[in-house]
């Protein structure tokens, strides 16, 4: 298959492993990139990994992906509960969204309990760790294959 899923993440998830570990565990966002790219490399995938602190550059990093990707798996941090202009440019996306969190949103305060990014993600997971970004990546294979 050899297609490209691109892997984004916004705020702070470059200090993954090293901010808030009782929370976000200990892996690191290169932790994150290695495992995929093997899982990927499986699944018959490549797979590139990003992330920006700034909204403007996860929007700019999915404009992108239209010309290159065939899905996108993003993290999209603090910005899942205020960036309607992260929605907007998934909306121009024409392949498969997943939106991961980390940790269980939803176990956490109630501004964390809505998304803006699930209105248009085909698949939301929560709460797996960065395990997360490997069960969206397979689920990902499945539906590039069909």
């Amino acid at each position: 298959m050899n297609k490209l899923v691109t892997i984004l993440n916004g705020p702070n998830l470059n200090l993954l492993g090293k901010r808030q570990p009782e929370i976000y565990g200990h892996e690191t966002l290169d932790d994150v990139a290695k495992a995929a790219a093997a899982l990927g490399a499986e699944l018959g995938l490549r797979t590139e990994l990003k992330q920006s602190n700034h909204e403007g550059g996860l929007v700019e990093m999915i404009h992108a992906a239209r010309d290159t990707s065939a899905a996108i798996i993003i993290n999209p941090g603090a910005y899942t509960h205020t960036s309607v202009a992260i929605l907007d440019a998934l909306h121009t996306f024409d392949g498969p969204v997943f939106e991961v969190h980390i940790s269980n949103v939803h176990k956490r305060e109630n501004f964390r309990h809505h998304s803006y990014v699930s209105l248009r993600a085909d698949g939301v997971l929560a709460g797996f760790g960065t395990e997360g970004y490997l069960l969206a990546l397979r689920r990902a294979a499945t539906l590039l294959r069909d």
